[in-house]
């Protein structure tokens, strides 16, 4: 298994680029907002990288964060949803936006990717309602970055999934937390703190938490 490539950019095209790793040439299928922060040909790049094999076909996909490759895989775990629709996704959303989408339960937002109908759309959010919490915990905290030289742990930004300074996601891991110990079920909880996230992007996790809690009584 190929899980990760360094080496010099040769080529960039559509939804692909060449990385040359010594002399060898790897054609490796990259979503919208990868290909747009790679850095011009002839550069250094690293790209985490899933293998997709079949009987006639080997495919190689990239990623700069393993929290994409992680959703990457959690996607294609939607019965209809295969790496097309996957990077697709992640061409629209980010990381961040499909988790966003998912704990709101917001099937137009994954509708938004090229090529994803109303029933998958719907698909992705049933499905995954149960299995996204997990990777939203690992999501919050920091993200193992492809680097051309080395592998550094640094924040994640929301949306793009690159390097920052942002602690914003560390107060959403606590909110999240915080009303897991409480008792709520995990998707609940994860769906409250993203609304009240949206609803104030620059709230502490104490604001989160009673924004969050008013959003789960019951009415």
């Amino acid at each position: 298994m190929i899980g990760r490539i360094a080496g010099r950019l040769e080529y960039r095209s559509g939804d692909h680029v060449l990385i040359d790793v010594r002399g060898v040439g790897y054609l490796v299928y990259v979503s919208d907002r990868t290909l747009a922060g790679l850095p011009g040909v002839g550069e250094g790049v690293a790209l985490y990288t899933d293998l997709l094999v079949r009987e006639d076909l080997l495919q190689l996909f990239g990623f700069p964060t393993m929290l994409e490759k992680e959703w990457h895989k959690l996607l294609m775990t939607v019965q209809g949803v295969g790496a097309k629709a996957s990077m697709a996704i992640l061409s629209a959303l980010g990381p961040d936006g499909v988790a966003r989408a998912i704990a709101m339960g917001d099937a137009r937002a994954i509708q938004s990717a090229q090529g994803v109908g109303p029933k998958l759309a719907q698909r992705v959010i049933l499905e995954l309602k149960a299995k996204a919490p997990a990777l939203m915990m690992v999501q919050a905290g920091p993200v193992t970055v492809a680097h051309a030289d080395d592998v550094v742990e640094v924040p994640m930004t929301p949306r793009t999934g690159v390097a920052a300074a942002a602690p914003q996601a560390n107060v959403t891991a606590d909110a999240l937390s915080a009303l897991t110990n409480l008792g709520y079920a995990p998707m609940d909880a994860a769906g409250a703190v993203a609304s009240a996230a949206a609803a104030d992007p620059e709230a502490g996790a104490a604001a989160l938490i009673r924004a969050a809690l008013k959003l789960l009584a019951p009415r």
